[in-house]
């Protein structure tokens, strides 16, 4: 699934072309994805002016010039495609601007989902409503984390992935952000130490921001709105390098946590 540099990449991607540009027309290929497309999204987004784009958590945001929002959500294999070449049997809905610009959501899998809600109404939309913060935005603090996580006896891992705890971050990137800070996975989210979570928050912010730089990560069918594929992959420590060496010296291992994988080294992850 695109995780949150993957979706900040792709809302990068598409305000190069559409923010500013309005959209001359609107096609609807399927009449759903993981559910129905709004009924009057074509009539919404027919002669709008994109003023605006934005994420928050793992939804893609597209603000109107008609006091509305449209929400993206890529699911598992969704993507945007930019200008492509020819068209695609997943492309289920495309939007063509005043400009000659065209793009296509791509959705293979049909996990995804579109939503438009008056943008005044963003913060009661149904997922949005109970999400902490941004990871990268300046109310995610090592003293706002220790504060939700007081008393808390799940693994830290968990809690980490607990979207009303903190918003967007997925199994990679805390796996990551997890061994960056020193911190076992398992270990109870209550009893993480004070000089672990300063040093945990940081770490979170710094491997989504390393990762966004690199364009994401390329797992199974992402890539960028320019068909560009991510390469932060190459960077993993931990993820998805079971039995490897890891660069403190000991060896990367794996367990299962809430039916996820989780990649870490016991040697420095205490």
């Amino acid at each position: 699934m695109p995780e949150l540099p993957e979706v900040e990449t792709t809302v990068r991607g598409l305000a190069r072309v559409i923010e500013g540009a309005r959209i001359a027309r609107v096609t609807v290929n399927r009449p759903d994805l993981r559910r129905p497309f709004p009924p009057d999204l074509v009539q919404m987004l027919t002669g709008a002016q994109v003023i605006g784009l934005g994420r928050r958590a793992k939804y893609g945001l597209v603000h109107i010039d008609r006091n509305a929002t449209m929400i993206f959500h890529l699911g598992m294999s969704g993507r945007w495609r930019i200008d492509p070449l020819a068209a695609d049997k997943h492309d289920h809905l495309i939007l063509e601007t005043d400009a000659g610009s065209r793009l296509a959501l791509n959705d293979a899998r049909r996990f995804g989902s579109v939503d438009l809600v008056p943008s005044a109404e963003l913060d009661s939309f149904g997922p949005f409503a109970e999400m902490g913060p941004e990871p990268l935005g300046d109310a995610f603090t090592p003293g706002t984390l220790r504060a939700a996580l007081a008393g808390r006896i799940s693994p830290i891992k968990q809690m980490l992935l607990d979207q009303r705890v903190v918003a967007g971050l997925g199994n990679i990137y805390v796996c990551e952000a997890l061994h960056r800070a020193g911190i076992r996975p398992d270990k109870a989210a209550g009893r993480v130490s004070k000089a672990s979570l300063d040093r945990l928050v940081p770490a979170i912010k710094q491997v989504l921001t390393e990762s966004i730089a690199a364009g994401g990560s390329t797992i199974r069918d992402y890539a960028q709105p320019t068909g560009e594929l991510g390469y932060f992959a190459a960077s993993w420590a931990v993820y998805g390098r079971e039995g490897e060496p890891c660069s403190c010296g000991g060896t990367v291992e794996r367990m299962v946590q809430g039916g996820r994988s989780t990649f870490w080294c016991r040697k420095c992850q205490k």
